[in-house]
């Protein structure tokens, strides 16, 4: 697609490319083991491993290749990972197409990570890590260098018809002036849904905000983690679990936990917005997964107010880990797509509504993780059903 014949243009609600879920996540460059075999999070995430590799080896981006280990550290566990009934993750991770996975048992495990304990892992070795921020940015810049234009610190506040026939979408922006387009297509993030209904789609599924809190390594225990270490997911809870995650700077990310977060840009508990949490309350959808997981929310409020609490998850994985070898570290924000029944919507969602502009316009309205890493995918998709869709 020929960007600058198109006369493109990304306009970012913040000064910067990558102000919130792009720039604070794990880092992770996901293999695509964890998704239901025909989702589009499986083939898009599959897809954009490669994609995304391919574009580090050509721009000589900075990542590193340090594999996962997907640990189970419970005899429960072990069905779930290699010889369960078809949703184990062994089976998924060759459904989905991913590469040279293989199981190894509880010695080998050393072999790949010394201070790591379990029954038996997956090993996953096209599993990365890398900034993603840096990596959204120099999309933006790779972006105007074929032709296009980035406007940043853009709001959008609203989505209208305009009167002209050539352009009959206006962009709405407090104290910036209005953009006229013939087509749109938005990724909004924490607030996809808002932005989706400006151009008559339904309500639902509404993006409900939850923070992840991280623990900090103490530099001088960083040996003790080499590569990326995950639990076996519990299929009765909404959220993955703690992992222990290296950064490209060196740091090892320990968490996260899951909680409400108070604000769509709550990155702590004093960040509050009275109508981003009443609008999250008064959701149905919202009241049923609390009724449904309460117990499981206490304890992960209860996580991250006590760091102990949390530490004594991440020693089922490295019984060596101590209190004193952690401090707090950051937080990001999750922007959860949730249905009115309470479930959390598990894959990505595009829509275009029914109103006057459905024929012009295309939401990205859920785009969870593994996002990031499917980011190239996503955008190839996008391209081909904007260009079929749009008659470009």
């Amino acid at each position: 697609m020929n960007i600058s014949r198109l006369n493109a243009m990304i306009v970012c609600c913040r000064p910067d490319e990558a102000p919130h879920q792009s720039g604070n996540n794990s880092g992770v460059i996901h293999a695509g083991i964890y998704y239901t075999p025909g989702s589009l999070k499986a083939k898009l995430c599959v897809e954009g491993n490669d994609l995304a590799y391919k574009f580090f080896a050509e721009n000589n981006f900075p990542h590193k290749k340090l594999g996962k280990l997907i640990v189970a550290v419970e005899p429960e566990e072990i069905p779930r990972l290699d010889v369960g009934p078809l949703c184990n993750l062994f089976v998924r991770a060759q459904k989905n197409g991913c590469k040279d996975v293989k199981m190894i048992d509880g010695s080998q495990i050393k072999e790949y990570e010394p201070y790591c304990k379990g029954l038996k892992a997956l090993w996953s070795p096209h599993t990365g890590v890398v900034d993603w921020g840096e990596v959204a940015r120099a999309f933006a810049a790779d972006f105007e260098k074929k032709g296009g234009t980035v406007y940043i610190n853009y709001p959008v506040t609203n989505i209208t018809e305009s009167a002209d026939p050539m352009l009959p979408i206006t962009i709405h922006s407090k104290g910036n002036p209005k953009i006229l387009t013939k087509y749109l297509v938005t990724c909004a993030g924490l607030h996809s849904d808002r932005v989706a209904r400006l151009t008559g789609c339904d309500p639902a599924p509404k993006i409900v905000p939850f923070r992840g809190e991280y623990l900090l390594l103490r530099p001088e225990k960083r040996h003790i983690v080499k590569t990326n270490i995950y639990p076996v997911p519990d299929p009765r809870l909404p959220f993955l679990g703690v992992h222990f995650t290296p950064r490209m700077n060196g740091d090892v990310w320990l968490g996260p936990n899951a909680v409400l977060a108070f604000k769509r840009e709550g990155y702590s508990y004093f960040s509050v917005s009275p109508k981003d949490l009443l609008e999250s309350l008064a959701y149905s959808g919202m009241r049923k997964l609390i009724c449904k997981y309460f117990a499981f929310g206490v304890k992960e409020m209860y996580r991250g107010i006590f760091i102990g609490a949390q530490v004594k998850q991440l020693q089922r994985f490295v019984p060596d880990l101590k209190r004193s070898d952690v401090t707090r570290g950051p937080a990001g924000v999750r922007a959860q797509a949730m249905d009115p029944q309470g479930n959390l919507v598990d894959d990505f969602v595009f829509d275009s509504g029914k109103g006057p502009l459905s024929k012009r316009v295309l939401h990205v309205r859920n785009a969870p993780s593994p996002g990031a890493t499917s980011s190239l995918a996503i955008a190839k998709m996008v391209a081909k059903e904007v260009k079929t869709r749009f008659s470009l």
